[in-house]
């Protein structure tokens, strides 16, 4: 049985053929091949944070494989009134074949698949965001042609999405650099891994982290649960923004990708997004046919 609680648990081989997974299955799909390798299988997927583009992925993406997914908001579940998470694992283990679980923290995940029977996906908590980099990967595959040897650049906030973007860049063979304020850095203990096992910056100069680089990429400055903290936010992240002047610093073909939703003229300005729209909607569009591949893997293997 295979989980995918955060990426780090996955290796190399395992991100690679996730993401191979998810191009035949895109390419299929596109060519109006059908795959019903999930038939007669269910996903629950558990929501205690909004969602656009992990539910109706997922959601879509069952129904692709010929599963169906019942989508179970915490206000619908017990759990929202109190029940452990314990007996809620041991309980939907004993009802569907897999949860899908987005969330706020990392534990309610992992404890998800110490007490169940069945695969758990984590599809989002405040420490990482595994399912959108393998959307962000298969996507910087497509328009570059390979990974290995790539430089990522995030800017903004060191948030689940930069937590994930380091450890899914490097376990591929990318070098990472992260721009960020002082005291917003990602988590202390993936930047330690990071810089052992890769090439790995962090600085509160964003153009020495954007030089050179083939991807930039940015997230908004205040994620969800943190909307008290908008303006004061506002204020410290003012000069960490994709725009015209970082772009001339990095690679004269670099792509621009953005996990969404985007807040133009805040982390990156309209004038860069639209320019760089087509290659953001496919990360959109990617989040589709990732996720089915690890659907297949963690419902198969």
């Amino acid at each position: 049985m295979k989980h995918l609680l955060k990426l780090q648990d996955w290796s190399t081989e395992e991100i690679i053929d996730t993401l191979n997974l998810a191009d035949k299955l895109k390419k299929e799909k596109k060519a109006g091949i059908e795959h019903h390798i999930l038939k007669g299988k269910t996903l629950g997927m558990i929501f205690e944070k909004s969602s656009t583009r992990t539910r109706v992925s997922f959601e879509v993406g069952m129904y692709d494989l010929g599963g169906s997914a019942l989508f179970l908001s915490s206000r619908d579940l017990q759990i929202g009134r109190g029940e452990p998470v314990e007996d809620t694992a041991r309980v939907l283990s004993r009802f569907v074949d897999c949860i899908m679980i987005r969330t706020f923290a990392q534990k309610e995940v992992e404890d998800l698949a110490t007490y169940g029977s069945i695969p758990i996906i984590n599809g989002l908590t405040d420490y990482c965001h595994p399912c959108q980099v393998l959307a962000d990967l298969q996507t910087i595959r497509e328009h570059k042609g390979s990974l290995e040897g790539r430089k990522l650049c995030y800017i903004g906030d060191g948030n689940n999405m930069a937590n994930s973007l380091i450890v899914g860049a490097i376990r591929t063979g990318m070098s990472v650099a992260i721009g960020c304020p002082e005291g917003y850095e990602p988590d202390s203990e993936l930047m330690k891994w990071a810089e052992e096992n890769g090439n790995f910056l962090c600085t509160s100069d964003v153009f020495e982290a954007a030089k050179d680089a083939d991807v930039l990429y940015t997230d908004v400055w205040a994620s969800m649960g943190q909307e008290d903290e908008a303006a004061q936010r506002k204020e410290i992240f003012k000069g960490y923004q994709i725009n015209k002047e970082l772009m001339a610093v990095a690679k004269e073909d670099a792509m621009v990708l953005h996990c969404l939703p985007a807040h133009r003229e805040e982390e990156i300005t309209a004038e860069v997004f639209e320019a760089h729209a087509d290659e953001i909607f496919d990360e959109a569009e990617n989040r589709l046919h990732a996720q089915k591949a690890v659907l297949v893997k963690c419902m198969t293997e």
